[in-house]
Parts: structure tokens; C-alpha cells; sequence
């Protein structure tokens, strides 16, 4: 398959090339709205590592230092995100945002459950050395689970390793 030709304008990373088409339909990679499919940073950053797409911006291709130096102006944790991401997609989940559930990602384990539109997780990201906040780990939990999602929470270590812990209720 070619490289995918994008454009970084206004912020946004998108294209409307026949690759871009492909692969969104075969590993769910961007969304498609009106007649382009649009890259959130991570999955940006995951193509362009992979050697998949080439990023525009004005007359230069990006590479993947310059494009993180932009991308952590709007996200500080952008690099403990792809960490996480990475490790998800190279272990065959579809890695969609989470927002909209408090959360970082929403994890797919099939193209079937992407297009039928329910995630098995929701996912939140945090480093080994930062305590969690009780309340707010019970308030992720009810979140996932009154929307029918397990919890899962990956923990990012020095060596940029990522343990994962699923919380599901269970009924005694």
C-alpha cells in the first residue's frame, strides 16, 4: 500500500486519498466526516512511525520529532498516550478516543465492534508514581460501567512498559 498524503492545517490532520479510505476501512484508523478522514494526534503520530503516511504542513513533510514537538504544546501527556496506544495497536485493538466517558481511549477488540459501535473498555492512562484519587477512580468505574464498558486502567512504568488492570463488576 502507498503512504497516505495528509495535511496538517488549522490544527487538524486529514485526507481524502484512496489510501486513507483503504485503511480506515480495514484497521479503523481515522474518522470519516464529510469527505475526509481526519487523524487524531496519536494515531498521527502511530502512521507516521510506521512509515504509512506523510504529513503536509504548508510545503514540508513533517517528520515525527517535529510533529511531537507540536503536539505536546496541546497535550503534555501526549508521549505516555502513545506509549499506551502503540502497545494496544500493535497488539491488535482498534484505539479510539474515550473522552466523552471521562476517559482516555475507548478499546475495540474487532472491526465488527467498532461498526456496531460498542467498546468492550474504557481506558484511563497513569504513571506508576502518581497515587490514585479514589473518588475518582470510583466515578470512571460507574461511568463504565452504566454505559456497559469494563474499566481498564494502564499503568506506564519508567521504562515505559504499560501493565494493564481491568475492573468489572461482578455480581456475588
Amino acid at each position: 500500500m502507498e503512504k497516505i498524503n495528509a495535511n496538517f492545517i488549522g490544527g487538524k490532520i486529514y485526507s481524502n486519498s484512496k489510501e486513507a479510505y483503504l485503511l480506515n476501512q480495514k484497521s479503523k484508523f481515522g474518522e470519516k466526516r464529510e469527505d475526509k478522514i481526519y487523524y487524531n494526534f496519536l494515531e498521527a503520530i502511530y502512521l507516521l512511525n510506521n512509515k504509512k503516511i506523510d504529513i503536509h504542513f504548508g510545503k514540508k513533510v513533517l517528520n515525527e520529532e517535529e510533529l511531537l514537538k507540536i503536539f505536546q504544546k496541546e497535550d503534555k501527556e501526549i508521549l505516555t498516550k502513545y506509549i499506551v496506544f502503540n502497545d494496544l495497536r500493535k497488539k491488535g485493538y482498534i484505539v479510539k478516543t474515550g473522552l466523552k466517558f471521562g476517559a482516555e481511549f475507548r478499546i475495540y477488540e474487532t472491526n465488527k465492534d467498532v461498526e456496531q459501535g460498542h467498546s468492550k473498555w474504557v481506558l484511563i492512562i497513569e504513571n506508576e508514581s502518581k497515587k490514585i484519587d479514589w473518588k475518582e477512580f470510583s466515578s470512571k468505574n460507574r461511568v463504565a460501567h452504566s454505559t456497559n464498558k469494563n474499566l481498564l486502567i494502564a499503568i506506564v512504568n519508567k521504562e515505559c512498559d504499560v501493565l494493564y488492570y481491568e475492573i468489572r463488576w461482578v455480581k456475588p
